[in-house]
């Protein structure tokens, strides 16, 4: 599960303070002394129990705030609380989730899946979260070995439970990427976390993935690539140099899940049974774990 920090500070800061420190520091989740310093930044703000407020009843007031001035289009349920920091090991932002619970009308309007309950999975990427407001969702959490799933969905996976708690006030843990499974529930009362996210620029051609707790096994792969849309799109115009291109990807590119893409594209252009028994013979032979599951899958609903 993810690593409980276990730091009593009763320090507070402002939000700015708290970016700019946290930017200064180059947030590095892999670094155990980067990773306590930013901990203490993110303790000294869950401890300040009103900036929040204060800056959303500015928001509704019509009023400037400490986040007026940074793209909030990531979801109702989240508010960025910085825009993104770069440094030499990545870069960094600060946001505030909402958790809200049965009993809200957003959840009984809008549903469970929409803010992720139920929906067992990982991360690409590492954060801090705490409990900044309430009870605090909870987690079933689990861990699995990222570097032996190939990543087909219906892949079995050795799923290793590790306990149900809740993300309590004053709780602060480390997410860590591609180890940390949890299927979240909903809180008793609605809820908010504040996280550090950790941004590392290749973490995008990593997958996120969902899973099957009931079957032991990946669901699909939940973290979106416009790389792999663009060369979707390409592939389809019929542009011989997109199929170069393409060919090029099923062959070479170091990233599964788009030379996956590429062979998916260039059947589906096809059309022709023949030809496309022949590509996925082609990618079952790739030498990629994942593309040559799927292209026998494949080439089995052809026959």
């Amino acid at each position: 599960m993810p690593q409980i920090i276990d730091l009593e500070d009763t320090g507070v800061c402002e939000l700015d303070e708290s970016i700019d420190a946290l930017a200064a520091l180059d947030f590095d989740p892999t670094c155990e002394e980067r990773t306590q310093e930013a901990a203490l930044c993110l303790r000294r703000l869950t401890n300040n129990r009103f900036f929040l407020a204060n800056i959303l009843i500015d928001e509704l007031a019509g009023r400037d705030s400490a986040i007026s001035a940074v793209d909030n289009g990531y979801s109702p349920q989240a508010i960025m609380l910085s825009p993104h920091r770069s440094g030499p090991t990545g870069g960094m932002f600060l946001r505030a989730n909402i958790w809200p619970s049965e009993q809200d009308l957003c959840f009984q309007t809008s549903g469970a899946r929409s803010f992720v309950y139920g929906v067992p999975h990982d991360h690409d990427f590492s954060f801090l979260t705490s409990g900044y407001f309430g009870p605090g969702y909870r987690s079933d959490y689990f861990e699995y070995d990222y570097e032996s799933v190939a990543g087909y969905a219906g892949e079995p996976v050795d799923l290793k439970f590790i306990e149900r708690s809740a993300l309590h006030e004053g709780k602060l843990m480390l997410y860590r990427r591609h180890l940390d499974i949890h299927s979240q529930l909903p809180p008793e009362s609605l809820s908010v976390s504040l996280n550090v996210m950790h941004i590392d620029p290749a973490q995008g051609w990593f997958d996120q993935y969902g899973f099957d707790l009931k079957e032991q096994q990946l669901g699909k792969v939940l973290s979106p690539n416009s790389t792999e849309a663009f060369l979707r799109v390409a592939v389809a115009t019929g542009a011989q140099e997109a199929l170069d291109f393409a060919d090029w990807v099923g062959r070479r590119h170091p990233s599964d899940r788009l030379r996956l893409a590429s062979f998916e594209a260039r059947a589906d252009q096809s059309g022709n049974p023949a030809d496309m028994d022949a590509l996925w013979r082609k990618g079952e032979a790739s030498g990629s774990r994942m593309v040559s599951a799927i292209a026998k899958e494949r080439r089995a609903q052809l026959v």
